[in-house]
């Protein structure tokens, strides 16, 4: 399947794109399942290859893809079912990207072997570093995939790569966490689940939006793609770690680049990849208004390269004595490049000096006509000449119409739409406006129209800009294709950019406005434990002033927590706050935490919330049922799982055995779980299972009323009657309340009794397990041989003494 989002925008504006990821995947012909994928990102001029077996029968892992890349267009093969009666990717297309564009190609353009040829000559990177004498065997399908997106680009967009200019990627799951979709739904890492908060009257935002100040959109692009793939390499994590500590320990380095970034033009790293495309050869009889405005999105690009390279010695001067390893490389790769002088250089052979990028349209027009030096070429300024002339004479005009009908604030503001137009204030205008005027609209207190005259002249002059832009053009040629030689430098400067406005002004910037120590930087282990001191969540934190922090520990010696407690005490926002902490730790950013020491994370699996779904006909139940198999079936003991009220939406009993019989599986597979339920059986797992910790959120009982804590507490606690003390207060008669009591006193009685025989048999094994988890939290501490000697004969005391 080919996303091709990207491309179909290209054609119309030659790179300025909302959508510029064009994926291509396709499914195996044979039993394994497998998948192959081709993402390629013309604003980026990225190529994001991707090959794994799809473990789900409904094709939940390329969902998920088709969701992080959000094409606008996607290309799929022919086949319309795949083998054992899986959802075919085709039909999944329909179903999950119904605002894409889908287009099948034939199976022949899917050639693996002419897909090595073509990503070997296109990537900036060395084929050794990519590893294509690997994964060309390994990964066939995506190289297919690759192949079939490039031809469509080539054939139905007519544009050329330019040889080694695309940043290409190996994507699997050795590199990224993976985060299902409806985890990222229930996390709100991207968009909030509901948009305001009930009782308040501010806005709740998603993680994205907390950390969405970048100030350009490849940056913001960057940022949205860590949120969602999270880094699993804790040397790539630690080096951007580093530049925050440098950042916010050095205010002068914070904001001195952050001076630095501003000077670069937010669009810089799209337009930048605009020189690995070219345009194929037109003749002067084809020459349109679309090749116009082609030449024009060239010299723009042009000019603002050119300010770009201007901007490039304050940046050099910021990084030069930086002392983190990732800072130290871009000054040595970016900043000390003498190809990025020599190109500015020849720039400036062509450019003329007073030049600059320009927002404003009719600026930015004039800019783009006067880009080119005068006397390089006569026909171009004599086109200039034009331009000139009939600019000066629609300000005549405008001048000549406020003295004829007596309106002197008459404005004549221009927009690329429209050209220029008069723009009067309705309070200058007694009764009706005069004949001349025509194309009148009121917008708000002013009126906008035109005239006979002004269309003609706007005509001329648009004639004239389109000649420049043309002969500009022309001028330009032998430039850009000197450029193009260095052009996988200018995709290097591109994502340095980007990486840099998401450290600096989204991450460090983020951190900045927060008091001092509430956010600390997480450590990192392959092995060890997942430990949060102090932990809070990063969204809610930002809308309440005194939210509770809480701690969580999971080792694998105690590998799973079961939360317990009433409706509302808190639950689903301690699931939801370790699950965002883990995602903020593993993108490189500090925590909002006092201390935090992660287990590297290979995906995050949720089962949160209960809802029917109709367009898949499942109730409730079956909804849940499906997700929790997606969990069991894929779940590793890297993984972390994090599951709300399972079985509730059954009956109690069927409901509490699958709650049990998952958690057993759960726990031996070692994966890190947090099980939030109100099932108060289902804390009698800690007298069966020595690696289960019970704990509790805290609440106090006042006159009937509960006066939640929202703080977690150790060992279970029975809340007596809290269902029926929201009961009561919802209205239900009393001689119902009162009945209800009674029962339910009857079977906690019971309960207790059997969990008191249980807690009695396994007290032992507790005991040792107790132990063995204490020496593997020892094993990974950093404290000093005596330090570690006093720990063990304080825990052989407690041995001694049952205390533990």
């Amino acid at each position: 399947m080919c996303k091709i989002s990207d491309v179909t925008c290209y054609s119309h504006n030659f790179g300025f794109l909302t959508q510029p990821f064009i994926l291509l995947m396709l499914p195996s012909l044979s039993c394994s399942s497998e998948v192959g994928v081709a993402a390629f990102d013309l604003r980026s001029a990225s190529f994001d290859l991707s090959q794994y077996i799809e473990t789900s029968n409904s094709y939940h892992n390329t969902r998920t893809l088709l969701i992080f890349y959000d094409p606008m267009v996607t290309i799929v093969t022919p086949t319309k079912l795949a083998p054992d009666g899986m959802v075919g990717v085709s039909e999944l297309v329909d179903k999950f990207c119904s605002s894409s564009t889908k287009v099948i190609m034939a199976r022949g353009c899917f050639d693996d072997t002419r897909g090595a040829a073509l990503v070997k000559n296109l990537a900036a990177n060395e084929p050794s570093a990519l590893g294509l004498e690997t994964y060309s065997k390994q990964y066939y399908l995506c190289l297919a995939a690759a192949a079939a997106t490039i031809k469509w680009i080539e054939a139905e967009k007519g544009l050329i790569i330019t040889n080694h200019s695309l940043s290409v990627t190996f994507n699997g799951s050795f590199d990224h966490m993976n985060i299902d979709a409806t985890s990222v739904q229930n996390l709100e890492i991207i968009e909030p689940m509901h948009s305001c908060l009930w009782g308040s009257n501010n806005k709740k935002r998603s993680l994205f939006h907390i950390l969405k100040t970048t100030r350009t959109v490849g940056g913001t692009r960057l940022l949205r793609a860590n949120l969602l793939q999270p880094l699993k390499n804790i040397e790539t994590i630690n080096a951007r770690l580093d530049c925050l500590d440098e950042l916010m320990s050095n205010e002068q380095l914070f904001f001195g680049l952050s001076q630095a970034l501003r000077k670069f033009p937010k669009e810089t790293d799209k337009v930048l990849c605009h020189f690995c495309f070219k345009q194929k050869k037109v003749t002067n009889e084809v020459l349109t208004s679309d090749t116009s405005r082609k030449s024009q999105i060239l010299i723009s690009s042009i000019i603002l390269l050119k300010t770009a390279l201007d901007s490039l010695p304050l940046l050099s001067k910021v990084l030069k004595d930086a002392n983190s390893y990732l800072f130290k490389n871009i000054y040595k790769s970016i900043c000390d490049n003498e190809k990025f002088a020599t190109m500015r250089t020849r720039i400036g052979e062509v450019i003329d000096d007073d030049v600059l990028h320009a927002r404003v349209p009719f600026v930015a027009r004039t800019q783009q006509c006067f880009a080119v030096k005068a006397g390089i070429d006569g026909l171009l300024d004599i086109a200039r000449r034009s331009f000139c002339d009939t600019s000066e004479a629609i300000y005549n005009l405008a001048n000549k119409y406020r003295e004829d009908f007596k309106l002197p604030n008459l404005k004549i503001p221009y927009n690329s739409r429209q050209g220029f137009y008069f723009n009067i204030p309705q309070k200058e205008i007694q009764g009706k406006l005069p004949n001349k005027f025509i194309q009148v609209n009121r917008h708000g207190n002013n009126i906008h129209c035109s005239s006979l005259e002004l269309a003609s002249l706007n005509v001329r002059n648009k004639s004239a800009a389109k000649e420049c832009y043309i002969r500009t053009e022309c001028c330009l040629e032998e430039l850009m294709e000197d450029i193009r030689k260095d052009v996988s430098q200018l995709t290097f400067l591109a994502e340095v950019l980007c990486l840099l406005d998401m450290m600096v002004n989204s991450f460090a910037h983020t951190i900045s406005t927060k008091p001092v120590e509430k956010y600390t930087r997480p450590r990192f282990t392959y092995d060890g434990p997942l430990a949060i001191d102090s932990g809070r969540h990063p969204i809610l934190e930002n809308v309440h002033n005194e939210f509770v922090a809480n701690n969580i520990f999971l080792s694998e010696a105690s590998n799973m927590v079961v939360v317990t407690g009433p409706n509302m005490s808190g639950k689903s926002t301690y699931l939801q706050q370790v699950c965002l902490v883990v995602i903020l730790a593993q993108i490189g950013c500090y925590v909002p935490a006092q201390f935090a020491t992660l287990r590297i994370v290979d995906r995050i699996f949720t089962r949160m919330g209960t809802m029917d779904s109709v367009e898949s006909n499942s109730s409730s139940f079956m909804t849940e049922m499906k997700e929790t198999a997606f969990i069991l079936q894929n779940a590793s003991h890297r993984s972390l799982i994090v599951v709300d009220e399972l079985g509730r939406a059954t009956s109690s009993s069927d409901g509490f055995a699958i709650a049990w019989s998952c958690c057993e599986h759960l726990l031996a597979l070692k994966a890190y779980t947090i099980f939030a339920t109100h099932m108060e059986n289902l804390s009698e797992l800690a007298t069966t299972y020595p690696n289960v910790k019970i704990v509790h959120f805290d609440v106090e009982i006042k006159n009937k009323h509960m006066d939640f804590k929202f703080q977690l507490k150790d060992g279970p606690r029975t809340v007596a009657h809290y269902g029926l003390m929201l009961a009561s207060v919802a209205g239900l008669p009393v001689p119902v309340i009162e009945s209800a009591e009674s029962i339910t006193s009857k079977i906690i009685q019971k309960e207790a009794e059997r969990i008191q025989i249980s807690f009695c048999q396994h007290h032992d094994l507790q005991m040792a397990y107790r132990v063995a988890q204490r020496l593997i939290c020892l094993k990974f501490s950093n404290q000093d041989e005596d330090s570690i000697r006093a720990a063990l004969q304080n825990l052989k005391e407690c041995c001694i003494q049952g205390g533990l």
